[in-house]
């Protein structure tokens, strides 16, 4: 019976990995982030984000309120480019809760049947690229991967905004997260 004692446990770790956000950053090591001062964004690929034009704006708000945050300035001639794509995947997960009561396995607990459940859920990921203006080069690119609230705008908006937070946590390079 100390199993129980877990329950709570498990599903504390269970929930909270369903919240956080995965972040990956990648950035060219000879690049000299200090010289980034301004940035604009780069419409052709914003354009091509297969995203609704409203969370492109949610995204783009939220861009525009970590790189401002950063002592980043939009500008007309920037140092920076800035361009952003998704890609969106269904997760599916499957659990398997047959758990009997004492050694090996036994279809019953406490009379009843275990059984399985399928948990659908959509998993997507925002890219963030950092071109350098001058070079037209990649010089840092920020992902991040997270369950998406698609149900309730404001909902929505938070969780964009915490997703972009996260990735540009990671920018410029060495620097500590928030």
């Amino acid at each position: 019976m100390k199993i129980f004692k877990f329950i709570p446990l498990v599903a504390f770790f269970v929930f909270a990995s369903c919240s956080t956000v995965r972040v990956v950053a990648d950035y060219d090591k000879d690049a000299n982030f200090n010289a980034y001062n301004s940035y604009a964004f780069f419409k052709p690929g914003i354009d091509k984000a297969k995203i609704s034009d409203l969370d492109k704006k949610r995204i783009l708000r939220a861009i525009d309120s970590e790189m401002s945050s950063k002592s980043m300035t939009k500008s007309e001639t920037p140092t920076l480019l800035v361009s952003i794509f998704t890609k969106e995947r269904e997760r599916v997960d499957v659990y398997n809760n047959n758990f009997g009561y004492g050694w090996g396995w036994n279809p019953y607990w406490y009379g009843g049947y275990g059984g399985n459940s399928v948990s659908r859920s959509t998993e997507g990921s925002l890219y963030i690229d950092l071109i350098d203006a001058k070079s037209n080069e990649l010089v840092w690119q920020g992902v991040g991967t997270a369950n998406l609230v698609t149900n309730n705008m404001e909902k929505k908006e938070e969780r964009i905004r915490e997703i972009v937070q996260e990735i540009l946590a990671e920018y410029p390079p060495g620097t500590m997260k928030k």
